[in-house]
């Protein structure tokens, strides 16, 4: 039986009313499984006004009444971590490790939240003139929205909403209508946590409920994780409605494997990187780049790795890789690899025409490897969001670098040496937000905050960390004198204020 995911609005759910639904299948066997409720335009609107309502009392709420729900919705999220894992399983396809790894990346950020007393804490100056003190605070924003993809259903929000809220707003989540069922179940144990009605609002669909999103007047922010068209997208029309916005986009991210690099470890880790999470991830390695002579010994050791990597349903215990998200996706993956070798690429690898028995419906791709890929083939310059992994070869430092600072995009890259100055250089001179020392996926923890550069990020606030809070509060400065009462009146003075 097919079951329905509604709205969550006002602290409980709220079903579709639109009449229109979007399906959800298993990857693993390409059946639909779920269907999820559109949003209406006056849909998206009532959540929006829930969450207005709620500002009311919540931008006013203790920061210990805060913190206190979020600790308890903390202790609820470890409780029912297999239970959402499972669920991004179900319709995401990813293997329930990386899923429970998701969650747990996720739960970092809820930690950051339970603590934000120490990253709102004001500044005070005091007697910057007679009697005259000088002070800076942070305040919330009112009602913010988050608009989320379908690689990281879980973890993704929970970059935005434990922020956002512990700093006084309340939110509006908008989540990828691929895999919708984490979103319902997170604010099921917000609920269960305390969380006021109207705080959380989850509203799925499509381009209406986004747009609406981006236009209403009564959301003063925008977060946002998805492809760069999307993202510049989002940026423009939702800085055209006056609202701040920060909008991550897509990446290509390089490796740069020096000649004198420990060549298992750098095999290891582009295996890791590339194939992880199906290569569905933003931070997933998609480009090695092999200095000098060490290239084929290179190749040859992701392939030796690449091969042994099993592929299955996401809740077979013994799979190490799920299939794609949808059919359309797999296919679009399958055409960079089939249209490599016309481009000048060696196809080392080619995971096109795996399938799995048993599950044939499934949207299943292997693992593909291409070598000697030009800079001018279509599986370098786009983000394939796919297992294919593109190795280029140059012979120099100074050429690798230059070819990874040509790419549109800045979101991650690592440098695999044992040279500490040619890595220190690497940090300093390479042109993207996020970098890897012998670290293949430089996902910051949740005190530093995430984002690229470049065509990877829209804004001017990378997400959680320090970041994440001052995108969530905006900054007011109060000067204040409290006249002794043995002075004298001061009397008129048209002169222009003095500090001393």
């Amino acid at each position: 039986m097919t079951k329905t995911v509604n709205h969550w609005i006002g602290g409980k759910t709220a079903e579709g009313a639109s009449g229109t639904y979007g399906p959800v299948t298993d990857p693993a066997t390409g059946a639909v499984t779920t269907k999820v409720a559109f949003a209406t335009v006056e849909e998206v609107d009532a959540a929006v006004a829930a969450a207005k309502e709620a500002f009311a009392t919540w931008g006013q709420s203790s920061l210990a009444q805060r913190t206190s729900i979020l600790f308890r919705f903390r202790a609820l999220l470890d409780e029912h971590r297999d239970e959402i894992a499972e669920l991004i399983t179900a319709e995401h396809g990813k293997v329930h490790g990386d899923a429970l790894g998701e969650v747990a990346r996720g739960l970092e950020i809820v930690d950051l939240a339970c603590g934000i007393t120490v990253q709102l804490k004001g500044e005070l100056s005091t007697q910057v003139a007679s009697r005259v003190d000088v002070a800076s605070i942070r305040q919330p924003l009112g009602v913010v929205a988050g608009i989320t993809p379908f690689n990281f259903p879980a973890m993704v929000p929970m970059w935005m909403f434990p922020i956002a809220i512990a700093c006084g707003n309340t939110f509006v989540l908008k989540p990828s209508e691929k895999d919708p069922s984490a979103s319902i179940r997170l604010a099921e144990l917000l609920a269960e946590a305390g969380l006021p009605d109207g705080v959380f609002n989850v509203v799925h669909g499509d381009k209406v409920a986004v747009d609406r999103l981006l236009e209403h007047p009564d959301v003063k922010a925008v977060s946002f994780v998805g492809s760069t068209p999307i993202a510049r997208y989002i940026h423009t029309t939702a800085s055209a409605h006056g609202k701040r916005v920060q909008a991550l986009g897509g990446a290509k991210n390089h490796m740069l494997v020096l000649p004198d690099a420990d060549l298992d470890a750098a095999a290891d880790a582009a295996v890791s990187a590339a194939y992880g999470s199906a290569g569905e991830r933003c931070m997933a390695i998609s480009a090695v780049v092999a200095v000098g002579s060490i290239g084929d010994e290179l190749v040859e050791k992701i392939r030796e790795r690449a091969e042994k990597i099993k592929i299955g349903p996401g809740d077979d215990p013994t799979s190490e890789m799920g299939p794609l998200i949808t059919k359309a996706h797999r296919d679009k993956v399958a055409s960079y690899v089939t249209g490599a070798a016309a481009e000048g690429a060696e196809v080392v690898l080619d995971g096109t025409g795996y399938t799995v028995d048993g599950y044939e419906d499934g949207h299943w791709i292997g693992i593909s490897l291409l070598d000697k890929v030009p800079t001018t083939a279509k599986a370098y310059r786009d983000e394939i969001f796919g297992p294919v992994l593109c190795v280029l070869r140059v012979d120099t430092y100074d050429e690798g670098v230059a070819l990874i600072n040509s790419s549109p995009f800045g979101n991650g890259t690592a440098i695999f040496t044992r040279d500490g100055g040619a890595a220190r250089r690497f940090q300093l001179e390479v042109e993207a937000g996020m970098v890897g020392v012998n670290v293949p996926i430089p996902v910051p923890v949740g005190y530093h905050s995430f984002g690229g550069w470049k065509d990877s990020l829209f804004g001017d606030h990378h997400i959680y960390g320090n970041d994440g809070t001052h995108f969530y509060t905006r900054g007011k400065v109060v000067t204040s004198r409290w006249p002794d009462p043995a002075d004298a009146p001061a009397g008129v003075d048209l002169g222009f204020p003095r500090n001393h």
